[in-house]
């Protein structure tokens, strides 16, 4: 296993659509496990294969509070089935350091998604775990959360963005 260097924005994958995964195999399964590592040192509560440059439909969450033992989901293909209710809920994104806004987004979604070993899944979510599947599936359709507040906040998040990446290359 291995951490992973987690793109940021504005790297161009963060905006493609992701590809579907063809065929569950060694190289997904070992890409999971370096993807659930990376989430965990990061610290995140979920990650995107494109967040760590793959632009396959990938994801792995994990909302468990820090004291409890870790329960990792795996979504292979995720798709929101339903949606309903309306939250605001105050996001960060492992790709977007240092930036949290309130984001709308529902309260309760089903989501179906293959497994690790291929079987299909549907779960349902609310809370937390509604959003952060929310936040992981927007990932996989190059859609930030950053893309889901108003222009002006936006805005001032790309222009501290610019402004950190400059200060680090100048380091």
């Amino acid at each position: 296993m291995a951490v992973l260097p987690i793109v940021r924005f504005p790297h161009p994958v963060l905006k493609e659509k992701a590809k579907p995964v063809q065929k569950i195999d060694d190289s997904i399964r070992r890409l999971v496990e370096d993807m659930a590592e990376t989430m965990y040192a990061a610290p995140g509560v979920g990650l995107a294969a494109n967040q760590v440059g793959v632009p396959l439909r990938l994801a792995v969450i994990d909302v468990t509070p820090a004291n409890e033992p870790k329960n990792l989901m795996v979504l292979i293909n995720p798709e929101i089935l339903s949606a309903e209710g309306e939250c605001t809920w105050d996001e960060g994104c492992l790709s977007v350091p240092d930036c949290n806004e309130e984001v709308k987004r529902n309260q309760k979604v089903l989501v179906r998604f293959l497994n690790l070993d291929g079987e299909m899944m549907e779960k349902g979510a609310e809370g937390l775990l509604a959003v952060a599947l929310q936040h992981e599936i927007d990932h996989l359709n190059g859609i930030l959360f950053i893309d889901r507040i108003g222009p002006l906040k936006r805005r001032l998040i790309k222009k501290k963005l610019r402004k950190k990446e400059n200060e680090e290359s100048r380091d």
